[in-house]
């Protein structure tokens, strides 16, 4: 993969700066890559806000799993969405995080997933977008 700099400079910005990241499509199932994400994300520091309709009101990692993302309360500060969903799944989830969590400073996309069309409706409004890539693997770069 070429080296994007502009996504290495907001990647360690992201890295640094949030605090609040809810995980969509987050399973309770420790060998799916989203639970493995999330559990790093948790063991440094972060806090983590599952976000699955099939496991709503139970907990994942000691949290509790929601719905949707409209369905995290107000006080939950979400300042990153990190989407493990299907490419043509995005599209609604970027559209329900802007409406829905005024903090929200950045969307990430997992490995395999892009959407051009969804993240240039974020970053109109300022929301930074990682395509197509994992946080366990490039934060560590930047902590």
């Amino acid at each position: 993969m070429e080296v994007d700099f502009k996504d290495d400079e907001d990647i360690a910005r992201i890295a640094r700066g949030v605090k609040v990241i809810a995980v969509v499509g987050l399973s309770p199932n420790e060998a799916r890559p989203s639970w493995g994400v999330a559990r790093y994300l948790q063991a440094n520091g972060y806090r983590v806000i599952p976000v699955n309709p099939g496991q709503a009101g139970g907990k994942i990692l000691g949290e509790t799993v929601y719905a949707r993302l409209s369905d995290i309360p107000p006080m939950i500060p979400v300042q990153m969405v990190d989407i493990f969903r299907k490419s043509e799944a995005v599209g609604p989830i970027v559209d329900e995080a802007l409406a829905h969590l005024p903090h929200l400073n950045s969307i990430w996309l997992q490995l395999g997933i892009r959407n051009d069309a969804a993240p240039s409706r974020a970053e109109a409004r300022g929301i930074t977008v990682i395509q197509d890539r994992c946080p366990k693997i490039e934060f560590p770069r930047h902590l």
